[in-house]
């Protein structure tokens, strides 16, 4: 797992009823079926979902327009190693730079790259964008192509792109295409809420935290939401 990604739970805050602000229908309470195999797989799990009975994991995207794969990799991208808050500041400047809309690969491709460092990107994060770019551009990577491939495939094919590591690979599989199976052993405000809620007296090593997360298998993403929902008290 890449090293300080952002904190994913960052981004589960409560929003508005309705219709989000930019337009993107309400996201959904999460799946009965999922809910009950949880609650039945763990019971400190349980309690966190029986405390929750309307959450909706993907809540805190009902603020954002909606996202192909590219916009989504930009958002990931952005986030490495940042506060959602930085990020969305980071990503909102690039929006303004290309007229009020996230660049294709192609529109990326043909500005400036200081257009990206201006926005606030590194200059690494700028080069990730830019060879993530090329791949959109030349075929290699495509929202059909991402879409038909297993997690595994995903992961292998994007943390072939310099810069990109597990966590933005693995962040891009539950932002992106909501798999429902997405373990974020890397997300520190995840491990402190499973120290916290599960009684560790240390921080937790991947290994403890691959075998609690066994229990929540097919459903590890659904568990990953609760638990950040948790930290934040949402």
């Amino acid at each position: 797992m890449s090293s300080g990604g952002t904190e994913i739970v960052d981004q589960v805050q409560p929003k508005p009823k309705g219709v989000g602000a930019r337009g993107r229908k309400r996201a959904p309470i999460a799946d009965r079926k999922a809910r009950a195999f949880l609650r039945n797989a763990d019971p400190v799990m349980a309690q966190l979902i029986d405390a929750r009975p309307g959450f909706r994991p993907r809540a805190w995207m009902d603020e954002l327009p909606p996202l192909d794969a590219f916009a989504t990799l930009i958002f990931q991208v952005a986030g490495q190693q940042l506060s959602v808050s930085a990020t969305r500041a980071i990503v909102s400047r690039i929006e303004q730079h290309f007229g009020g809309h996230l660049p294709s690969p192609a529109e990326l491709l043909a500005a400036d790259p200081h257009v990206l460092r201006a926005s606030g990107m590194s200059v690494r994060k700028g080069e990730t964008l830019r060879a993530l770019a090329e791949r959109f551009v030349d075929g290699r990577l495509s929202d059909k192509a991402l879409s038909r491939m297993t997690d595994d495939e995903i992961e292998t094919v994007l943390t072939e792109v310099p810069g990109i590591g597990p966590w933005t690979a693995r962040g891009f599989l539950l932002v992106g295409l909501d798999r429902p199976d997405v373990f974020l052993s890397g997300d520190l405000a995840l491990r402190r809420a499973v120290q916290r809620i599960y009684g560790f007296d240390h921080s937790p090593t991947d290994d403890e935290l691959a075998e609690l997360a066994d229990r929540w298998r097919p459903y590890r993403s659904l568990a990953v939401s609760y638990l950040f929902a948790s930290e934040y008290d949402v």
